[in-house]
């Protein structure tokens, strides 16, 4: 049973047609990931990676002490809160135990003692004051050398937050790289980091596309090559263009400033994660049931 919050979902996702969307889902029984495919494959959604639906409202917050930096979320039922400066008191207070403590998972985090009490008590009692739950979802830890410098930036009040480490002292040049995946959500920094499973499954998706629009069977894999490549501009840093100067890569750009780009973290608030249904879904049933 083909479900209109599972049309719904999908159409999010991808962007394509409501009837499409039910399709899609009616062909690979009600399995979204092959549903997100099929379409991909028949040419309804060029989107490659909109596999996250951005739903819990919350905060993000980049923090930096010396040589080191947190990166962290925290999540709460409404964005009223979000904006709420208990709520935000609460969020620099946990990234500054993070920053003073070894752990390196929430698990250990909630545990780690704050003012007589865990910091799992302190968030509960602000549950209490505040009056929604709220939930530490997730951080990273990052180390930096003295040759090297920070880049972080926040997106509309914290709803997304980056964090990047770059060889010398180019303070301007980080932040500058923290925008750039802020706006362009880079999966990773390299061709060389994308996981061959992930290569393959995006040359079968663009094979099919290929086939699909009755191209020439011989030049397919050349065809196929080219959109390949056009795939790790979109997912990999370095082969971005840069956001100031679309006509250089990313890569290219750090170069030219005698820099290099070692790692980053990126968290778009709720990515991932289930809102509360709307009454949309509703209306998506009338349509597909009319």
């Amino acid at each position: 049973m083909i479900s209109a919050s599972m049309v719904k979902e999908l159409r999010e996702t991808t962007g394509a047609g409501m009837l499409d969307c039910k399709k899609a889902l009616e062909e690979t029984n009600g399995n979204m990931e092959e549903a997100i495919t099929w379409l991909r494959e028949k040419g309804i959604s060029k989107a490659a990676k909109k596999a996250s639906r951005i739903a819990a409202e919350g905060l993000g917050l980049t923090k930096v002490n010396g040589n080191n930096a947190v990166i962290l979320e925290v999540n709460s039922e409404t964005d009223f809160v979000a904006k709420n400066e208990e709520f935000k008191s609460l969020v620099d207070k946990i990234a500054d135990i993070l920053l003073e403590s070894n752990v390196t998972n929430v698990e250990d985090a909630l545990k780690l003692n704050v003012d007589d009490k865990t910091l799992e008590e302190l968030i509960v009692e602000k549950i209490s004051t505040i009056g929604e739950k709220l939930s530490f979802r997730r951080f990273t830890k990052v180390t930096k050398e003295d040759n090297q410098v920070f880049g972080t930036y926040s997106h509309m009040g914290g709803k997304i937050v980056t964090l990047c480490v770059m060889d010398g002292n180019d303070v301007e040049l980080a932040k500058d790289i923290a925008m750039q995946i802020a706006a362009m959500r880079p999966s990773y920094l390299t061709r060389e980091e994308v996981p061959s499973e992930v290569i393959e499954k995006e040359k079968t998706i663009l094979t099919e596309q290929a086939e699909n629009e009755g191209l020439d069977t011989n030049k397919i894999p050349m065809i196929v090559n080219g959109r390949l490549n056009k795939f790790y501009e979109e997912v990999c840093l370095v082969d971005q263009g840069f956001v100031k100067e679309n006509k250089t890569k990313v890569g290219k750009y750090v170069e030219s400033k005698n820099s290099k780009i070692n790692s980053f973290v990126r968290y778009e608030v709720g990515e991932g994660m289930e809102k509360k249904e709307e009454n949309f879904a509703d209306e998506v049933a009338k349509q597909i049931n009319g």
